[in-house]
């Protein structure tokens, strides 16, 4: 294929330290998973996301070593709103995983997906009244957010008939900020407490868990150290008032990924702690307060980025190539922010996908939407692409299916490389049937030519 023409240009090259957008790569990558590029394109169509199996189902079990190995009790809960594709809740599923879900309709997704109801965490500062009494009825493990909760609880334990179990969320001071305060109740300032006490004089609601949650991509494993600390003594305290034994505590997540943050100046894959690190603290940290349970308490851990991010890759198609007033290069890709959500908070790795020329430069990289906002990548080195050739944007797995919009272009499909290299479709491409399958039109609109205008003069 005959490549467009490029207008000569001096571009200075420096040797010596990488400047501060890093370095450009150094090869070019035109297979995943051991699947060519090219092929994964010409059936499925650009932009594509490829999920591959074998790393699902690798970090899933490292991350499960690594915490097993320091603490006897441990479950993990998929994380549904990281990536609630059904084939992939059902991989974790077949690993051991637990679902965690913070909507009605990750709920009755877990439901429809055969996860037994006590194997199914309810968090989140909305649930209805309906999936509340659902998830009692089916005896899933709900974790109270506000105190409009427990009302609710209280009222379906009447209708039940019986108690309900559930656990409360906390909010605390752990060294992270801003802290998450909006979610759960305030430890320090003796909300929690008065939760407990709510829970306690009702009658009829037993609570059996702790849950935090302090935020996302903690870089920060100490936090930990400190919000188990505080979870532990808080145990200790409610069950000497109120003589309640917890069966478990549930720590969340919040884990990075190897993704690098815009703020970060070196690569996350080289300074972002691995998962290890907080399984050594967190487990370390609940085992000096072992002594105070009957029984060591389940740990409960809601992690999704750092479990699937790895395991996702975008494909991408360059559109259009040009110069920007000041003399920056700029591609157009045919993926943008409304299916790389994730472009806003990282400075994610953009990989040619085929051979290319040996100059390169600081290039701008834009989306395909009609707005001044989709850009990839604000400023990174890479070689003079030309339109038709494609670029591999990792890691992508967290997130971007689940937070993309259906804003001026269609979203992609989405396939999924097993572990013997066979690639299956789990989301077909978006069309204009699909999108236009839960609307209606008005039948006065229907079928009727527009006004006619009258001629003035």
């Amino acid at each position: 294929m005959a490549r467009e023409y490029a207008k000569p240009r001096i571009v200075e090259h420096r040797e010596g330290m990488l400047n501060k957008f890093g370095e450009a790569a150094s090869t070019f990558i035109d297979s995943i998973e051991g699947v060519k590029v090219a092929s994964l394109v010409k059936e499925f169509g650009s932009p594509l996301f490829v999920l591959s199996e074998r790393i699902i189902r690798q970090k899933y079990n490292a991350a499960y070593r690594e915490f097993s190995l320091h603490y006897p009790r441990v479950q993990f809960a998929w994380s549904y709103k990281t990536n609630y594709l059904t084939s992939i809740c059902a991989v974790y599923h077949q690993e051991g995983s637990w679902a965690e879900v913070v909507s009605d309709f990750e709920y009755e997704r877990a439901v429809r997906l055969g996860v037994p109801g006590e194997k199914i965490i309810f968090n989140g500062p909305y649930k209805s009244y309906e999936a509340l009494k659902l998830a009692a009825q089916r005896r899933s493990k709900i974790h109270v957010d506000s105190m409009e909760e427990i009302f609710a609880l209280e009222r379906v334990a009447n209708e039940l008939h019986r108690p309900v179990e559930m656990a409360i969320r906390l909010n605390m001071d752990t060294g992270i900020y801003p802290a998450w305060s909006r979610f759960g109740f305030n430890l320090e300032n003796q909300e929690a407490y008065s939760a407990v006490a709510r829970i306690q004089s009702s009658g009829r609601l037993l609570l059996k868990g702790l849950h935090c949650h302090q935020g996302t991509f903690i870089l920060e494993p100490q936090s930990y150290a400190t919000m188990v600390q505080k979870m532990t003594l808080f145990a200790s305290r409610i069950r000497d008032d109120f003589s309640i034994k917890l069966d478990y505590l549930d720590v969340g997540g919040g884990f990075p990924s190897t993704n690098t943050l815009h703020t970060q100046y070196l690569p996350g894959v080289q300074v972002n702690p691995p998962i290890g690190k907080f399984a050594e603290v967190i487990c370390g940290e609940l085992m000096k307060y072992s002594g105070m349970f009957e029984r060591p308490p389940l740990l409960i851990l809601e992690t999704g980025r750092a479990l699937i991010d790895e395991a996702g890759s975008l494909i991408a198609t360059v559109v259009a190539r040009k110069r920007l007033s000041d003399g920056t290069a700029a591609i157009v890709l045919d993926a943008g922010v409304n299916v790389l959500y994730t472009s806003n908070w990282y400075k994610h790795e953009i990989i040619p996908a085929q051979a290319y020329s040996d100059i390169i430069e600081n290039t701008v990289i834009y989306g395909p939407l009609c707005m001044n906002i989709d850009v990839v990548r604000p400023l990174m080195l890479l070689p003079g692409l030309s339109s038709g050739d494609r670029v591999i944007i990792r890691p992508v797995g967290a997130y971007n299916m689940t937070q993309w919009m259906q804003f001026i272009r269609y979203r992609p499909a989405v396939v999924m490389v097993d572990e013997k290299g066979s690639v299956h479709q789990i989301r077909r491409r978006e069309d204009l049937e699909y999108m236009n399958e839960l609307e209606s039109i008005p039948q006065h609109l229907l079928g009727k030519k527009p006004k006619a205008r009258a001629k003035k003069g």
